[in-house]
């Protein structure tokens, strides 16, 4: 699969805080089904030790925000399915640009959708490539 367009910056954002990358991507097998999630990573630092997460990277750059929006949910379910089989002490994030959780991510329908389906945001800045924020 091809890689989203700030997929190195979430990388390098997620490295300058300690976590390890260790798969890029990382590679989901349930029965015969197959998936490929951005990134894993590990922390090892005594105050998140042995912390494991995966990652998928969005960055809503397609015409239309709710399209993109559908197409990150459905991916994020079916991720978050896989990971409670596959890997089930992993928590997954669904990784979006600073621009777009203040605009679009802010919508009364989004952040329910978000409350809803409990899915973990990791906010990025993909031009100074740090975590804005974890949620």
């Amino acid at each position: 699969m091809a890689k989203d367009r700030f997929h190195n910056a979430v990388r390098t954002a997620l490295e300058k805080e300690g976590w390890i990358i260790t798969a890029d991507p990382y590679q989901v097998s349930v029965g015969d089904v197959d998936f490929e999630i951005d990134l894993a990573a590990q922390m090892l630092a005594a105050q998140r030790a042995d912390k494991k997460i995966a990652v998928e990277i969005k960055s809503f750059i397609g015409g239309s925000n709710v399209s993109e929006f559908h197409t990150a949910l459905g991916q994020f379910l079916n991720y978050q399915f896989a990971l409670e089989e596959f890997d089930p002490q992993r928590k997954l994030y669904l990784a979006i640009p600073e621009s777009v959780y203040k605009s679009f991510f802010q919508r009364r329908f989004t952040r329910t959708v978000i409350a809803r389906t409990q899915i973990n945001l990791l906010v990025y800045e993909p031009k100074q490539e740090i975590i804005v924020q974890w949620q």
